[in-house]
């Protein structure tokens, strides 16, 4: 994977990041970042979390908000996952970050390559952007949902990578 380049996002990845304070990685990890316009639909919820609607009064310059041209509605997800997957498809970008499990098995039915906030971490910890273990506490004390036992792997790696 190259340190720069283009990803699509969708909502949950941004949102956790945002609330974690480590958003940044994802500029530092990929370069530039496109949402649709649904993910900052969504992101703009009236019930989203403060420091989610203050981070979006000024979006960063690595973030781009795309229209989708052609929405393909054989995915038949949430409309964040379903813009997120067309997007990613038309404009060819084959890095999707995503966590929802059907939204992640439709992105790789379609050749893309899904990769998850837990796989953001991991990653900014073994390039050494971030403190993985601290993020990965912190994102336990948000709403994040992940398996208790997937959140002891990763965290077992970032250990190992301290050893």
């Amino acid at each position: 994977m190259s340190a720069q380049g283009v990803v699509v996002a969708d909502t949950t990845p941004l949102n956790y990041l945002v609330l974690i304070e480590q958003v940044e990685v994802l500029h530092q990890l990929f370069g530039e970042v496109m949402i649709p316009e649904a993910v900052l639909t969504e992101l703009r919820h009236p019930k989203a979390p403060a420091a989610v609607s203050a981070w979006l009064q000024k979006l960063p310059n690595w973030l781009r908000v795309v229209n989708v041209g052609q929405v393909d509605d054989t995915i038949q997800l949430g409309h964040g996952e379903n813009e997120a997957i067309s997007l990613a498809m038309e404009k060819q970008v084959s890095i999707v970050l995503m966590d929802e499990r059907r939204g992640r098995a439709a992105a790789e039915a379609r050749g893309l390559l899904p990769i998850g906030t837990l796989n953001i971490l991991d990653l900014a910890d073994e390039r050494g952007l971030l403190d993985g273990v601290t993020a990965l506490n912190d994102i336990k004390r948000t709403t994040f949902r992940a398996a208790g036992e997937l959140l002891d792997r990763f965290e077992a790696r970032m250990m190992a990578r301290k050893a």
